[in-house]
């Protein structure tokens, strides 16, 4: 059997052309390589440091709810404060960790740039790969966590829950393709970004129950999609949650429109991006 290797199977300008399983194991090789580069380059040098990624959405969680725990706060909703709130955190900040450092990956890997074979796409979906990889074993660390709580996360509506994640899923990965292309020709988008990982937190009603607030504030919100993806698990976890402001088709469009406008950019600025 012939082992085509990521060199090997790159067809340039006059050679023969690659089939389409070899454009596959191709894709795969190069992605395989990127990813190990990642993880090594930003975790103290070793697959090992991988296993830090879980731990800052888990500890982002647990020091939240500590605090609301000392404090005293009662739930807004239903009779556990620790499963309302997680159900708000973690499709909030799935977003904002999978985006926010999807938006400097082509930054932290622009040396790999310098082999034809690997494509300004192959970074970014490498880095979104590790994080997405990392908010799952956070989310099963935290599902870990309720139950030795004394809580029940499992939801009356799993389909709902799953829908609502897989959407925020891509609408981080939309965003992050767009974040990372800005920031690769213009370096200090990264910060404004960053910054902008606040208003969406906030906005997106996960740490605050924001049906308590006024209604035209609440309309503010709903501009939000990442409100409507917390929205959207609450109602699938407690029965009679308001969802008045709840539009699916909303997030749904944010998420393929993120995520389109994110390829287009990356193949519209793909020059600039090679030339910054």
């Amino acid at each position: 059997m012939t082992t085509y290797t990521a060199a090997s199977a790159y067809s340039r300008k006059g050679e023969k052309k690659i089939s389409v399983w070899q454009a596959l194991q191709q894709k795969i090789f190069v992605m395989h390589a990127v990813i190990l580069r990642d993880i090594r380059s930003r975790y103290f040098n070793h697959g090992l440091g991988f296993l830090i990624v879980p731990m800052f959405p888990v500890a982002h969680m647990g020091v939240l709810l500590l605090i609301y725990a000392i404090v005293g706060k009662k739930t807004a909703f239903g009779d556990d404060l620790y499963l309302f709130f997680a159900t708000g955190l973690l499709p909030a900040m799935t977003f904002m960790y999978v985006s926010r450092f999807m938006s400097i990956s082509l930054l932290a890997n622009k040396s790999m740039m310098a082999f034809p074979v690997v494509r300004l796409l192959d970074i970014v979906l490498a880095r979104a790969f590790l994080e997405v990889i990392g908010i799952i074993l956070s989310a099963g660390i935290m599902v870990t966590i309720l139950v030795i709580l004394g809580s029940n996360p499992v939801p009356p509506n799993p389909s709902g829950v799953l829908l609502a994640m897989s959407l925020v899923s891509l609408f981080a990965l939309g965003m992050g393709i767009i974040a990372s292309v800005i920031t690769a020709i213009v370096p200090s988008f990264a910060m404004l970004y960053g910054f902008s990982m606040v208003i969406y937190y906030l906005s997106s009603g996960a740490p605050i129950y924001l049906h308590a607030f006024p209604e035209q504030l609440i309309y503010g919100c709903s501009w939000n999609p990442v409100f409507h993806a917390v929205e959207w698990v609450r109602s699938s976890y407690y029965l009679g949650y308001p969802t008045q402001h709840l539009d699916k088709m909303y997030l749904v469009g944010c998420a393929f429109g993120s995520l389109a406008i994110g390829l287009f950019l990356e193949r519209m600025l793909r020059p600039q991006v090679l030339a910054a």
